[in-house]
């Protein structure tokens, strides 16, 4: 696909998030239950191996874009997967161990309203069986299959963010009155900040209901994909859907890891927003690795234009200035969105 047929369909909605709005991280109240801390040790840290730990096996339904009233928007058809068995047991525990480790839990915890126990930016140096999992080009090509569409994650700082709830201390947003479709609500309904997510399941769900993911149609009703078991996934378009997660009842802890992706090919529309992550994130660190990723983008956009743009010349075409200053307007507006999102 060329640089001038990038998607340019209904713009992105906004995400918006209820409260006074929050740019700097806080640390959680409450610290991590020792308990968690002691069961996730390991007596060998391993490297991601795919034939070691990768377990994948299809989802039984994927949802399109169109199912759900909602055709022509997004970077994709598909809008949501049924959980789908993903990493081994071991796997999970090897992560587990990363997340409770004391490096990650003295600088990667957070809290905002939307997210009483959060970590985030973990890194390689951290968590390097974590990110080599998500880098890893037999993970990516499975998350890519499901999705419609090549990924790679939204950035390293990404991978991955780990909400942690503890006997139901998971809290939502804010206390709308409820209805029946939005029972026990753990979050409230949101966009995502990047165009799809995968939330894996670390934790044993056995005794556990609920925890269903509930995504709203373009005419209303509400959908509601069943909740995970250990190991398993759910690929979602969450910056196109507006979605929540529901609570689950039942055991002693929840635990899922989000990993966010964009779009492989810098010549697919990039809507990606910083707004539902910037509270809870070291924003020297996450403004850095959006700048430069941005960047990336925009030299692999020109880059092409210039290639085309020699290639016309060589065959002696007549210049189109139609063209050129709609692919100039485009970048413009790109790179006008990268400064919107770099809020002092």
């Amino acid at each position: 696909m060329s640089a001038t047929q990038m998607i340019t369909q209904t713009a992105a909605p906004k995400v918006h998030h209820v409260g006074q709005p929050t740019w700097r991280a806080t640390r959680p109240k409450e610290p991590i239950p020792q308990f968690l801390i002691d069961e996730a040790k390991v007596q060998t840290k391993q490297s991601f191996d795919a034939k070691r730990h990768l377990n994948y096996e299809p989802p039984s339904k994927i949802f399109t874009m169109e199912e759900i009233g909602l055709q022509g928007q997004g970077i994709s058809p598909v809008a949501v997967t049924a959980p789908f068995q993903l990493f081994t047991e071991e796997a999970i525990k090897q992560m587990r161990a990363e997340i409770f480790s004391q490096d990650v839990l003295d600088n990667c915890l957070y809290m905002s309203e939307f997210v009483k126990c959060t970590v985030r930016g973990m890194g390689s140096a951290r968590a390097p069986f974590t990110c080599g999992a998500w880098n890893s080009p037999e993970v990516l090509a499975k998350v890519s299959e499901v999705a419609g569409i090549d990924l790679v994650p939204a950035m390293d700082y990404e991978i991955a963010a780990i909400n942690i709830s503890v006997n139901d201390q998971t809290i939502p947003i804010f206390n709308a009155p409820k209805s029946d479709e939005d029972e026990f609500p753990a979050f409230a309904w949101h966009r995502d900040s990047y165009p799809f997510v995968c939330v894996t399941m670390l934790s044993d769900c056995v005794g556990m209901t609920g925890g269903e993911t509930a995504l709203k149609t373009a005419w209303g009703e509400i959908m509601k994909v069943r909740g995970l078991a250990m190991g398993t996934a759910v690929v979602m378009q969450g910056r196109y859907i507006e979605h929540q997660a529901l609570k689950a009842v039942g055991g002693h802890e929840r635990i899922s890891m989000v990993t966010s992706f964009r779009a492989k090919s810098p010549h697919v529309k990039d809507d990606c927003v910083l707004t539902g992550v910037r509270p809870i994130s070291n924003l020297s660190e996450l403004y850095s690795q959006y700048t430069q990723y941005r960047l990336e983008v925009l030299e692999e956009r020109l880059r092409d234009r210039l290639k085309k743009e020699q290639r016309r010349e060589f065959a002696k075409r007549s210049f189109n200035i139609a063209d050129v200053r709609t692919f100039l307007s485009e970048q413009k507006e790109f790179i006008e969105s990268i400064i919107e999102e770099l809020i002092e």
